[in-house]
């Protein structure tokens, strides 16, 4: 019997990652939403205010036995920059911030563990400022965010921040992803 498990990680802008993750073998569905802030029913309009609390984020499920939540992680701080403080890039605000929502005890140690590596002096070095909290309730985005890259490929911004993201993420971990891609 297959069991899946889930990923909720906030790493900038929800469009940028969400094409790199959907394409990775054992990744069942990636959902953009919201996460770690006090609004109920937030929509994307609020949340760009950045006085809800919440972080963009991606609700990765995925099949352990194909992919494991530590190789989620090691992408996560692959494919964006955990060293800038709630901004990746020209998104600013606190709903781009770098975070990692632990769902259970157990990743909460892989996410400690991948934290101190990405610290190292070989990745992103001391001034990584990913956090690391608790257990979110998740609040999926309008659907007018899900699968944006591939219904937008030519969207200026997806050309421009996207596409070479993905490329990235496909030259550094070509074993992971779908032979479909």
């Amino acid at each position: 019997m297959r069991r899946s498990e889930i990923a909720l990680f906030g790493n900038g802008c929800f469009w940028c990652t969400e094409a790199i993750f959907r394409k990775l073998k054992g990744v069942e569905s990636v959902l953009p939403g919201y996460a770690g802030g006090h609004m109920t029913h937030p929509d994307y309009k609020s949340v760009c205010t950045g006085e809800t609390g919440h972080a963009e984020v991606l609700q990765v499920v995925f099949d352990p036995d194909v992919i494991s939540y530590r190789q989620l992680l090691q992408i996560f701080f692959l494919t964006h920059d955990p060293t800038q403080l709630n901004r990746q890039g020209n998104d600013v605000g606190t709903q781009y911030r770098s975070v990692i929502f632990a769902l259970t005890p157990e990743q909460r140690v892989t996410a400690e563990a991948a934290l101190q590596e990405a610290k190292s002096p070989a990745l992103w070095g001391p001034n990584v400022v990913t956090e690391i909290s608790g257990p979110a309730h998740f609040w999926e985005a309008e659907a007018s965010h899900h699968d944006f890259f591939a219904r937008n490929p030519s969207n200026a911004y997806c050309n421009a921040v996207v596409a070479p993201k993905l490329q990235k993420a496909r030259r550094q971990f070509l074993s992971l992803m779908r032979d479909d891609v």
